[in-house]
């Protein structure tokens, strides 16, 4: 044998050993791939319901947020309202009530100076005349 069919030779072997190598490492990337796939379903199948379950979940929420700022807007004309009459009532009944309870605050000093007997004074504690008397 010449050296140049040795050199062909040990090519060969090593071109055979090259695909032998090529051919487990394509298998064992078919067996990950595999996996992967097996994998990216499970996960698809994971996925999926829950992907709609959220969606489901964010449709009640933006039906209970339109819920909720209806009622925030039902609240704000009705605090207005009350607001109005709170002051509608206190200038249509302030005035009157306050004379109410002067004239009551000046009944009751009346009728117990009446019961005591006594005379009314005026600011500086001096007795004044009351029906004639002195």
């Amino acid at each position: 044998m010449s050296a140049g069919q040795i050199a062909v030779l040990v090519a060969s072997i090593l071109c055979g050993l090259a695909v032998i190598g090529l051919l487990v490492a394509l298998g064992s990337l078919r067996r990950e791939v595999r996996s992967l796939r097996r994998v990216a379903d499970d996960l698809q199948r994971q996925a999926v319901p829950l992907v709609a379950d959220a969606q489901r979940v964010v449709d009640q929420a933006a039906t209970e947020m339109e819920r909720v700022g209806a009622v925030l807007d039902s609240t704000e004309s009705v605090h207005a309202t009350v607001d109005s009459a709170s002051k509608l009532a206190y200038r249509a009944f302030a005035n009157p009530v306050v004379k109410v309870l002067a004239v009551r605050a000046g009944a009751a000093t009346g009728i117990r100076r009446l019961a005591s007997g006594s005379e009314p004074r005026d600011g500086n504690g001096s007795a004044h005349p009351t029906n004639g008397r002195h």
